[in-house]
């Protein structure tokens, strides 16, 4: 969970935005030409990777921020936590002068809720605070796509255009080299000093802002370790003296225990996500992490044993009774948290940004809820195989007809979005003014109406720091979700295409995107596992084979990432 975030569109699935201070969760990508930093022309739908040998000499420089000290730092590409109370009066100062030069500088956002007026007082204070006059054109979240689409076909393109990874299908990846600016020649090397909070940003997460043989996004960075997270009901497995499964049999036998239809509790929802981890699947979220080079043959997730094997595990849960009737609604299933409070099931899996919500909706109506998670187990009680997120998914560009001194503003901006926590530009940027919109009270800020409908989704979208846990209200959630990632990340490995910006060929961006429903269906039993093999089978047929030569090509060219 970094500090960084929107509330969620409701049903977003894995493409969710959930928060609180917030949380860029996994996002997917895909879709069509993405033209690469390997010699791609800058027109046609040929696609290509950022992973070129040269796209090294592209990349800033990676200065450490040693503004504020984290009070549990990185450990196995975990995020870095805080959990000392916050003391106002000893924020640092990451930016020590306004580097923004007064220019008017529009933005194009996808917003959730409903967007405050330009004039409001958090607005202005952030403006003032860097320097540039920062005009919102905040957009729908839940229909930006369209919106996107729209805005680059025209020609009236803002100056700043914030484009999430799952929106990256369609016509918008060409837009994006054909109608954003180079920002190598202000970012490059050690160009980025003169903004080191942007120096601060993870390699990583700059790779995947190389789009077009050029350095074009700014890039909102994300965990190493995989987002998704077995929950489950602390108290009430102490209550009741459950022991913590450790493999998919002893899973198995614990539902077995839980499941009282009568007394309406079933031990689970749909366990998908967590059987992927236990059989060590590849991930399904962007297209290029469902690859992965094994023995020397190029795989994709779905002809795996382990692939069939998790979607078999996961339909004996519900054969057997054990999943709450409300998961077999699949993405039209009602928000789980009443029922999960209610004890109705005890289990289920979801973005890690949830240990701190669940725990701040039941804090004062039922303070002996405990919300933890699962440590994943390998599917025979040994070490999982966990595969690593990609390290950036949201991502800002720069109009490629904007001036330089607007660029230079941008910058300016992101300078200060990407603050660190302890910061006073932090505070500024995710919780407005004191006084105006939040309080502190014993360490813990806490907005108030109006700091909860102006402090909302809207700079955080520029740049971000490095990923973040920090939870004044619940500093024990904050220890136990770092502790966690770094826990699973000693079991987490890059696969071969991690950390790459890769859009495949537009002949076939859509293939293979009916996977997931018939994932879901056959979990539910509405179909066989033998059908998912025969849709692999005309995948392959239909240009599956053809689209891993590319791949194959691309490895060849750029290497892997795997270690």
């Amino acid at each position: 969970m970094t500090p960084n975030a929107a509330p969620a569109p409701a049903g977003a699935s894995r493409r969710t935005f959930l928060a609180s201070t917030a949380v860029a969760a996994v996002a997917v990508a895909g879709g069509t030409p993405l033209l690469s930093a390997c010699g791609a022309s800058d027109s046609g739908g040929e696609g290509g990777s950022s992973s070129d040998k040269g796209a090294k000499k592209l990349l800033p420089t990676y200065v450490a921020n040693n503004v504020v000290t984290p009070d549990i730092p990185s450990k196995n590409g975990s995020a870095v936590g805080f959990t000392a109370e916050l003391d106002l009066a000893t924020l640092k100062t990451s930016v020590p002068e306004k580097l923004g030069k007064g220019n008017k500088v529009t933005v194009m956002s996808p917003f959730w809720g409903s967007p405050p007026k330009q004039d409001n007082a958090y607005y202005k204070a952030m403006n003032d605070l860097i320097g540039v006059d920062v005009v919102w054109q905040n957009q729908d979240g839940n229909t930006y796509d369209q919106k996107l689409g729209a805005v680059l076909a025209s020609s009236a393109i803002p100056d700043v255009v914030v484009v999430p990874g799952w929106n990256m299908g369609g016509k918008i990846p060409t837009a994006l080299t054909n109608k954003f600016a180079d920002l190598g020649p202000y970012l490059s090397g050690d160009k980025v000093k003169d903004y080191p909070n942007l120096a601060a940003i993870p390699t990583d997460a700059w790779q995947r802002c190389i789009i077009g043989g050029k350095l074009r996004g700014l890039p909102m960075p994300s965990s190493y370790v995989p987002n998704n997270v077995p929950f489950y009901r602390q108290d009430i497995f102490e209550k009741e003296g459950y022991e913590i499964p450790r493999s998919c049999a002893e899973f198995e036998a614990l539902c077995k225990e839980i499941t009282r239809p009568a007394a309406k509790r079933w031990a689970c929802l749909d366990m998908k996500w967590t059987a992927f981890s236990a059989f060590g699947v590849l991930s399904g979220g962007e297209k290029p992490l469902a690859w992965n080079l094994v023995d020397g043959k190029l795989v994709h997730r779905t002809e795996t044993d382990e692939f069939l094997e998790a979607l078999e595990w996961t339909r004996k849960l519900f054969a057997a009774g054990y999943v709450h009737p409300d998961a077999k609604l699949g993405k039209n299933a009602p928000d789980p948290g009443p029922k999960f409070a209610a004890g109705e099931f005890l289990m289920y899996n979801q973005d890690i940004s949830q240990w701190w919500s669940r725990t701040a909706e039941q804090a004062v109506q039922n303070p002996e809820f405990k919300i933890s998670g699962l440590d994943f187990f390998g599917h025979d009680g040994g070490d999982p195989l966990l595969w690593a997120t990609q390290p950036a998914n949201i991502f800002a560009f720069v109009n490629k007809k904007a001036s330089e001194a607007v660029v230079r503003d941008v910058l300016a901006v992101a300078n200060v979005t990407a603050a660190p926590y302890g910061t006073k530009e932090y505070m500024a940027v995710n919780y407005g003014v004191e006084g105006t919109h939040y309080t502190v009270k014993d360490g813990v800020p806490a907005k108030n109406d109006q700091g909860n409908n102006e402090v909302m989704n809207a700079f955080v979208m520029i740049a971000s720091p490095s990923a973040t846990i920090a939870h004044p209200d619940f500093p024990e959630v904050a220890k136990a979700q770092v502790e966690w990632q770094q826990r699973m990340g000693a079991f987490t490995k890059k696969s071969s295409f991690y950390g790459q910006m890769i859009t495949e060929p537009s002949r076939w961006a859509d293939l293979g995107n009916d996977f997931e429903q018939l994932e879901d269906d056959i979990v539910r039993g509405r179909k066989k596992v033998s059908d998912m093999q025969q849709a692999v089978s005309e995948w392959k047929s239909r240009g599956g084979d053809e689209l891993r030569d590319w791949y194959r090509k691309l490895l060849d060219e750029n290497g892997s990432a795997a270690g």
